[in-house]
């Protein structure tokens, strides 16, 4: 199990090292800069800019610069906003993590409950709600859906505020500030937890009913096992081992689709600078904004192999033998 570790970790460093050298030359490849959006600069003023940054000097030059300040911890300045990309997104990362990480957990609690349920109740009306809501949560965009919420909970019914972290002008501190943020992460929260919990229970559900049907679901019931046993004990147990790997997509998924949740709602998360940074061409926040997103996803699939191998003995097994 170490040795397996330890490989999945080399193979982890390598694909980080490969990913920033393809991220670093595509946003250096891209047409124009910072500067050359400003019609107001002079050519000289330009030229001096871009030497002042480094931006000047040829690609793979940059790109040693850049990779030797990221083991120092630095990621870059951003041009728009005038100070450094890490303590930039440091205060826009955390706003993020929190939807995202409670979407995580609303979906998957909702997705395990719905899909075991629809799935012991086959064919029953509460499965075909589940299947109409499945779909409507997969066809539906989420603008169209976060829109709707906004006119029926913010302005028909003002249970919830239309947007924003805090109210305008709030001076709240201590718990009444943390009730306030929670009011206000409700329905980006709710809305990142329907479209990913919708796919989720298809899963959930499929997999169950794949279960249920094999030969040691049914050994337990001959044996007089009780359902709720059968079902929670055995049979939810062995569906739920793939969910590991399915977790892994679901985490990085979720900081993506936020970009545009974020937008709807006007949450202050990692979103909302990586649109302002594309339209002022503020390629070192989108830079490490995109090798932010790819660091999850690469992270999640070797967290997500860790724990595959020590719930599941036939993967150990099969290190075993390949060593």
């Amino acid at each position: 199990m170490l040795r397996y570790t330890l490989r999945r970790f080399a193979q982890m460093v390598f694909m980080l090292f490969l990913l920033s050298i393809l991220v670093f030359f595509l946003f250096a490849l891209m047409p124009g800069d910072f500067f050359s959006g400003n019609r107001k600069l002079k050519p000289a003023r330009l030229a001096e800019l871009r030497a002042l940054y480094g931006l000047d000097q040829p690609t793979i030059v940059r790109y040693f610069i850049w990779l030797k300040n990221v083991f120092h911890g630095d990621f870059g300045w951003s041009l728009q906003y005038n100070e450094p990309v890490t303590r930039l997104l440091k205060t826009y990362m955390m706003n993020s993590f929190i939807v995202a990480s409670a979407a995580v957990v609303i979906a998957w609690t909702v997705a395990v409950v719905i899909g075991v349920f629809s799935a012991t109740h086959q064919y029953s009306l509460v499965d075909k709600l589940v299947t109409v809501v499945v779909f409507a949560s997969l066809s539906f965009p989420s603008f169209f859906i976060g829109l709707l919420a906004i006119k029926f909970f913010a302005v028909d019914l003002r249970w919830l505020p239309t947007g924003g972290m805090v109210d305008t002008g709030s001076n709240s501190t201590g718990f009444a500030y943390v009730l306030e943020v929670l009011r206000h992460m409700i329905m980006p929260t709710l809305l990142l937890a329907f479209f990913s919990a919708g796919s989720l229970t298809r899963y959930f559900r499929s997999g169950m009913l794949d279960v249920l049907r094999m030969d040691f679901v049914r050994c337990a019931r001959a044996r007089g096992i009780s359902e709720r046993s059968v079902v929670f004990g055995h049979a939810l147990r062995n569906a739920l081992l793939p969910a590991i790997t399915l977790l892994a997509f679901e985490i990085p998924g979720l900081f993506s689709g936020a970009i545009i949740t974020e937008q709807i709602f006007n949450w202050p998360g990692i979103g909302s600078i990586q649109l302002t940074a594309l339209n002022a061409r503020d390629y070192e926040v989108l830079m490490t904004c995109t090798l932010l997103l790819s660091f999850l996803t690469i992270l999640a699939n070797f967290l997500a192999d860790i724990m595959y191998a020590a719930a599941d003995p036939r993967v150990r097994l099969a290190q075993k033998v390949q060593d």
